[in-house]
């Protein structure tokens, strides 16, 4: 039986990458993304399925999840992050923008999509957070931090939010496995910092490999995208 993947922004960057090995595992892939006609190109790109999927438009996710029968692995990618600020300077607008889809976005794409979720006997979900997410690190810095302490308040409050979430679906959801990813600094448009970064699909490899997990792995955890365990 072919197994069904979804990825949500996934018409660039990791997503893409994530989407293109998961076809090559044999997935059918719902290539999700905001833009009609740049999902079209990237699920032609990468052998998947365009889903139009706005993860802040509750009547768009319904609409995807209806055309959705059973899904294996859902992987939640789409995030923003438009802001290096301090929390003393950042606006409560790019606050909200930036839980709308990297926190709300995640939990109402994840709930409408649980009824394919759960035809699935084995079902997999990924959230991709990140590592400036984590609580430890911040607060023992991790020397890749140590240039923006206290910044990008908006994009690595969210990422905590995110992995809070992934614990409380973990613990929730009985017979899945449910984790994070750290992906690392990667080359993307997400903001001028990750320009610089590494390639995007060394993290995609991560993505994939929680994807794949047998029965007995973990659930409820947190990895970087080289599969060592990041502290929460």
């Amino acid at each position: 039986m072919t197994r069904t993947a979804l990825v949500t922004g996934a018409n660039k960057g990791i997503g893409k990458h994530i989407a293109r090995l998961l076809a090559a595992e044999g997935f059918t892939v719902h290539v999700g993304a905001r833009d009609p006609e740049l999902g079209r190109l990237a699920a032609e790109e990468v052998g998947g399925l365009p889903l139009v999927l706005d993860v802040t438009d509750p009547a768009g996710i319904a609409a995807a999840a209806a055309r959705v029968g059973t899904l294996d692995v859902l992987v939640n990618n789409a995030g923003i992050s438009t802001s290096l600020a301090l929390p003393t300077d950042t606006d409560l607008d790019e606050l909200r923008r930036t839980f709308e889809t990297n926190v709300f976005g995640v939990v109402a794409v994840t709930n409408a999509f649980l009824p394919a979720l759960r035809r699935s006997a084995h079902p997999r979900i990924v959230n991709v957070s990140s590592g400036t997410g984590s609580l430890t690190w911040s607060t023992n810095p991790n020397p890749q931090f140590a240039h923006g302490i206290g910044g990008a308040a908006a994009y690595r409050s969210s990422k905590a939010a995110l992995n809070a979430l992934t614990v409380f679906y973990a613990q929730a959801l009985e017979g899945f496995k449910v984790n994070a990813l750290a992906p690392g600094l990667r080359a993307t448009d997400l903001n001028a910092r990750a320009a610089a970064g590494g390639d995007p699909a060394e993290a995609a490899e991560g993505a994939v490999r929680l994807a794949l997990l047998p029965d007995d792995g973990p659930t409820g955890a947190f990895f970087s995208w080289d599969g060592t365990p990041v502290p929460w």
